[in-house]
């Protein structure tokens, strides 16, 4: 089956490609959806423009698009426009997207693609976040954390890249502050620089640092893909 995959760069939507093509799917392109501003419902807010170059790493085609609206309808409305191209374009039968455990969200990903005749596919959908984490780890994906909005996660942790004893870390912290240690209700932003599925890896060349006291962004400003 064909799919698109809907894809922010994070770990969640890149390793539901890497496990979609383990069970036999072929993903034909990508789309990144670029919300207004980053208490989006349904997307990815930091750093979505990083996605053309990932997409380059991973030799695919990527879509973006821009969400004028704020609201759950504006989002998605956006979305919905946008499988509908991708459908178009490129004769897609499914799309591939890294729910885990949020009801609201598969719902609503789930209704646009019945709305398109097309078929949903989640990978991840359930997984215990522990096991995943290290998972990912063990798979050979370099992830970094690109914000941060939970109590228990700090300035530090911006720019880090995740391995075994930082999730040792996160776990502990995410049993204290009551944080999903997955992130999908939007406690952190990752976004993934190197793993299997790329043919070169990403390096960040300039970022900021924005905190607040509470919350903070890793901004990149600049990239580039370097052999590996």
């Amino acid at each position: 089956m064909k799919l698109a995959a809907l894809f922010s760069g994070g770990k969640d939507s890149t390793f539901s490609i890497h496990l979609a093509r383990r069970m036999g799917y072929t993903v034909d392109c990508l789309i990144t959806m670029r919300p207004a501003a980053d208490d989006s419902m349904l997307f990815h807010y930091p750093n979505s423009w990083v996605t053309e170059h990932l997409a380059e790493a991973m030799q695919l085609p990527v879509l973006s698009f821009e969400v004028k609206g704020k609201s759950k309808e504006d989002e998605m409305k956006a979305l919905s426009e946008a499988i509908s191209q991708a459908k178009s374009l490129y004769g897609i039968e499914g799309v591939v997207y890294g729910g885990i455990s949020s009801g609201f969200q598969k719902q609503a990903f789930e209704q646009v693609c019945r709305a398109h005749s097309l078929e949903p596919v989640s990978p991840l959908w359930g997984v215990e976040p522990a096991k995943y984490m290290k998972e990912l780890v063990g798979a050979g994906f370099q992830t970094m954390i690109v914000g941060v909005s939970a109590m228990g996660l700090g300035k530090e942790l911006l720019g880090r890249t995740l391995d075994s004893d930082l999730i040792g870390r996160l776990e502990q912290l995410s049993k204290k502050y009551g944080f999903n240690l997955t992130f999908e209700g939007g406690e952190a932003e990752t976004l993934v620089t190197d793993c299997p599925m790329f043919s070169k890896a990403l390096q960040v060349k300039k970022a900021d640092t924005h905190w607040d006291g509470q919350r903070g962004i890793f901004e990149i400003q600049e990239v580039v893909l370097v052999d590996k």
